[in-house]
């Protein structure tokens, strides 16, 4: 087996090599606190080099990337609205640059890489099959420090200290007693810079290590994934795993097209057995689902609800860049649009960024259906994974956690890229202008 996986990694091209090492390598990049800028320079260095405007015209992007294109756009575009309103600030236009090129712009470069260079479906899933495998050791690893009382506080990598603004997402945390349901159980963040995003990650890993062709390293890979997502403690991410399994299982069994007919028929059922309302029966789980960290839900509750107030007096356009803090008890306050996606972005780039959102979102959902529905194998896990992303964009905003889930943007390109119809039409400038 080792033999045969040196021979693959010879044969990578050069974006498949860089990929393929940068996911392996990622507790080095993480305990060194350089992954925040270390994947999307990777990425888009990547699509620097290998962009060329006779490959895009003889095969233009789909719908689907250009999309996010166009919302990166407006995000960007937005930004420097509010900063100009504000007062032009130095370090408020970096950071601002720097979000742009961590979220929807990496977004948009890992979809469209694969149109430059090779980029693999199995070299991408075999990487994230050997990372997630590596959850194990590292998992194993925080909970003995956490009993040996090793490494409470974490550290602030060396890049942490030179850079200006908020150190909290570049501080290396360790595993820590987090209460749950009143019981106090061990929690850990691992390679992010916040739990539900590590849960939300392994539930990705999950999905896309189920079409790892190495038996034994596909189950090893699925067993770190479900230790990463039970560590994390993450109620939105223990809710999308079943969800997504249950969605990729109706695709291998034909059963997708009759999913809204036997999801009712199931609902009334349940309904009629239990003696409840249609609302009860959709509420009661809900208030367990909340009272399992009652703190927690009530403070993203007060965040959302003052971010969208704060929204409502600039609802187009919205203020481009974060200005107002939710005070949530004493002396701590929290930024405004610090957990849903979705009410992020009508706060920092108002209608016309929640439009271009959700068109991105459904597009590229649609992008997965028709192959899925036709059996594609990867589609069908591709489509369940952007269900599970869209629901966890509820707790925790996109444009922080892409960075961290650049791997997963890349395997979806990859995906996405492997059933794109073949078009050579046109195939450069000359061609164009009528001199080839």
């Amino acid at each position: 087996m080792l033999l045969k996986l040196q021979h693959q990694i010879y044969a990578l091209s050069r974006s498949e090599r860089i990929i393929y090492w940068t996911i392996i390598l990622t507790p080095l990049w993480w305990l060194m606190g350089i992954q925040p800028l270390l994947y999307p320079a990777v990425v888009l260095t990547l699509f620097a080099i290998h962009f060329s405007w006779d490959q895009l015209i003889q095969r233009p992007f789909p719908v689907y990337v250009w999309s996010w294109l166009a919302m990166s756009i407006v995000m960007l575009w937005t930004a420097a609205l509010g900063i100009n309103e504000m007062g032009f600030n130095l370090q408020v236009a970096a950071a601002a640059v720097v979000t742009f090129l961590k979220s929807y712009f990496l977004i948009f470069a890992c979809l469209a890489l694969p149109f430059f260079s090779q980029v693999r479906v199995e070299v991408v899933t075999r990487a994230i099959a050997w990372m997630s495998s590596g959850y194990l050791v590292a998992i194993a690893i925080q909970i003995a420090m956490l009993f040996l009382r090793i490494g409470g506080n974490g550290y602030l990598p060396p890049l942490a200290r030179i850079l200006p603004g908020d150190k909290g997402s570049l501080r290396v945390m360790f595993a820590h007693f987090s209460s749950f349901l009143g019981i106090p159980l061990p929690r850990t963040v691992l390679y992010t810079p916040d739990p539900p995003i590590l849960g939300l990650c392994a539930v990705l890993c999950f999905l896309i290590c189920l079409g790892e062709r190495d038996r034994r390293l596909r189950y090893v890979a699925l067993l770190g994934a479900v230790a990463a997502l039970i560590v994390s403690a993450s109620r939105s991410a223990w809710l999308c795993l079943p969800i997504a399994l249950f969605i990729g299982t109706c695709f291998e069994n034909g059963l997708f097209r009759q999913l809204s007919l036997w999801s009712t028929a199931l609902t009334l059922m349940m309904s009629s057995i239990w003696g409840l309302t249609i609302e009860e029966l959709f509420r009661k789980p809900m208030e367990g689902f909340t009272q399992a960290r009652a703190n927690s839900s009530q403070e993203r509750a007060l965040v959302v609800r003052k971010t969208l107030e704060a929204w409502q007096e600039s609802p187009w356009i919205g203020w481009g860049v974060i200005r107002g803090r939710a005070h949530l008890y004493e002396d701590s306050y929290i930024g405004l649009g610090s957990f849903s996606t979705y009410a992020a972005v009508l706060y920092l780039n108002g209608i016309f960024g929640f439009i271009a959102l959700i068109a991105a979102m459904i597009l590229t959902l649609f992008a997965t259906y028709t192959p899925a529905v036709n059996g594609h194998f990867g589609c069908k896990w591709a489509f369940a994974s952007l269900i599970a992303l869209y629901i966890s964009c509820n707790a925790t905003p996109l444009s922080w956690m892409a960075v961290n889930l650049w791997f997963f943007f890349v395997w979806l390109g990859a995906v996405l890229h492997e059933v794109q119809p073949h078009q050579a039409n046109l195939t450069s400038w000359e061609q164009i202008s009528g001199e080839g």
